[in-house]
């Protein structure tokens, strides 16, 4: 059973977010940075507000949504309190800058009331998807969240990334799962944060090994494919046969599922077609009762390998790299928290050189594995760098590299407890980890150097303080200095090094300019037509 986080009532906030429906600018970042599902956003017709219980809130929906009642709803047994929603909310009062459209309030007074406005809550439809585009922060906010009230720490970081994926693609989802925090709150059973729509459709998950996830994932890609290929040869033979119309079969062959509103169209004729194979059968038709067997694998399927740095720096590199090189359409979610956060902060080879952790008491010695950079010299792989401090950017990019018929790797930045910083913050922290150039976020697209332009596009801006400044705002880095003030001085300088050496990197190859794809043949071999020159 999925799903049953939700019978799960903590009850372990002290205080909770309480939403102020005439300050919200219905952005959605708060629904966004909730990392246990337990803020959620609706639009609907005022019509719905009939049954309401006297205490539940809505307003009136701005910009798409006009002409719509808007409502932000606590699940208050749910919440954590770490506070990420209102740290992180750009609604704020202009008389009293500490008052936000969502504030911190004790729960206890508010638990009853709350807990029947959630329940209606969740009764009310879910939103139209044709009102917004669902590629933007707002409109990935509207879509129901099919991962809800894991286990995982409050405030964590990884937890958002996993949610908004389901958000997106969940309804057509099959996820791999490294062993690691992941795994641990994703299938602590019986405890399953992995949910469906009112549909029933949601993400499949299971977990793996730590060292075999990404071979995992890539059997279920092949699994999917050599279905979808049978199913196809099925589709024909039935045509052949007479048992369903060539105009329709054709119509599930050509079908473009590049969007969600082509994978729902696709859905509507298989369901038109497994009508059609249902007196087939009932005729007697062999070929129909195979292909209805198959015929939901006519519908374009979502891979993803989710897991931590430990699994995809370390322990599973060898098989990540083996899926990235098959060419196959795997996408990746790599959680990184820079060091192997499960089981108890052992030093990885993601954790940036002069990091305190497990193994690297001294701090380490050694600068941070660049796995982005190795992913991009295949050339063929959706490569991208993101993080919670820009949403808009960590929307977009989710939504191309799904979109990317080849592998693709994602590395998202996840703030945790392990960095000895306060979770509350932790967006903050990602905030300064992009400002120094520890963390630049970029996109390497191939479908870009298909056409001769350049695949790498860099997203965030030049850095604006050092990496020091940023380093010992944080306990891992900082405890060397009060214990080895020599050792921590050598180690941040060579740290700072590491940091601009990577920025200039990758600002050259957003400045390259690329060769056109296009070359002249002959008998005696091959003349590029185009030639790549670095510019100036």
């Amino acid at each position: 059973m999925t799903g049953t986080t939700a019978f799960e009532k903590r009850n372990i906030a002290v205080d909770i977010p309480e939403w102020d429906p005439n300050m919200c600018i219905q952005c959605g970042f708060c629904s966004l940075y909730c990392p246990h599902a337990a803020i959620r956003m609706k639009a609907y017709d005022e019509s719905e507000l009939k049954s309401a219980p006297a205490t539940f809130k809505s307003a009136d929906g701005k910009a798409q949504l006009k002409g719509k009642k808007v409502t932000v709803q606590v699940a208050p047994e749910d919440c954590t309190g770490c506070g990420l929603c209102v740290q992180n909310c750009p609604a704020k009062s202009k008389e009293s800058p500490d008052k936000r459209a969502i504030n911190m309030v004790p729960q206890e007074p508010l638990r009853d009331t709350e807990k029947a406005n959630w329940d209606f809550f969740l009764s009310l439809p879910e939103t139209d998807p044709t009102l917004v585009k669902k590629d933007s922060v707002k409109g990935s906010q509207l879509l129901p969240a099919l991962f809800e009230f894991s286990g995982a720490c409050a405030g964590c970081g990884e937890t958002p990334y996993v949610k908004l994926v389901s958000q997106l693609f969940g309804d057509r989802a099959v996820i791999a799962n490294a062993t690691g925090c992941s795994s641990i709150y994703g299938g602590n059973l019986p405890t399953t944060p992995y949910t469906t729509r009112k549909d029933g459709r949601g993400p499949a998950w299971s977990n793996s090994l730590f060292e075999d996830n990404a071979e995992f994932g890539m059997g279920y890609r092949l699994t999917i494919d050599k279905f979808n290929e049978f199913a196809n040869e099925l589709l024909d033979q039935a045509v052949a046969d007479g048992g369903v119309k060539a105009e329709l079969a054709e119509a599930i062959k050509s079908a473009d599922q590049s969007t969600q509103e082509g994978v729902e169209a696709q859905r509507a004729r298989i369901a038109e077609l497994k009508s059609v194979l249902d007196a087939g059968i009932k005729a007697g038709c062999s070929t129909c009762k195979q292909l209805e067997s198959l015929a939901d694998y006519l519908v374009k399927k979502s891979v993803w390998v989710i897991g931590g740095d430990g699994w995809a720096y370390d322990i599973g590199y060898g098989g990540l790299d083996h899926v990235l090189a098959s060419g196959k359409n795997v996408n990746v979610l790599v959680l990184d928290t820079e060091v192997y956060s499960n089981t108890g902060g052992q030093m990885s080879k993601s954790t940036p050189r002069g990091a305190v952790a497990k193994f690297a008491a001294g701090g380490k010695p050694l600068g941070k594995k660049d796995l982005a950079q190795m992913a991009m010299t295949y050339g063929n792989v959706y490569v991208a760098r993101v993080s919670l401090a820009d949403p808009n950017h960590l929307v977009k990019t989710l939504v191309e590299a799904e979109a990317y018929d080849g592998p693709s790797i994602v590395i998202c930045y996840a703030h945790c407890i392990a960095h000895g910083i306060n979770n509350t913050f932790g967006v903050e922290e990602q905030k300064k980890a992009i400002a120094c150039g520890h963390w630049p976020l970029f996109r390497y697209n191939p479908e870009k150097a298909a056409k001769g332009e350049n695949p790498v596009s860099l997203d965030s801006k030049e850095p604006t303080m050092s990496f020091e400044e940023y380093a010992y705002g944080e306990n891992r880095y900082r405890v060397l200095k009060k214990i080895n003030p020599d050792a921590a001085a050598k180690l941040m300088c060579e740290a700072e090094v590491d940091v601009k050496n990577r920025w200039k990197t990758y600002q050259e190859l957003a400045n390259m300019s690329y060769a056109s794809p296009e070359c002249e043949c002959s008998g005696n071999g091959c003349k590029e037509s185009a030639k790549a020159e670095t510019k100036a």
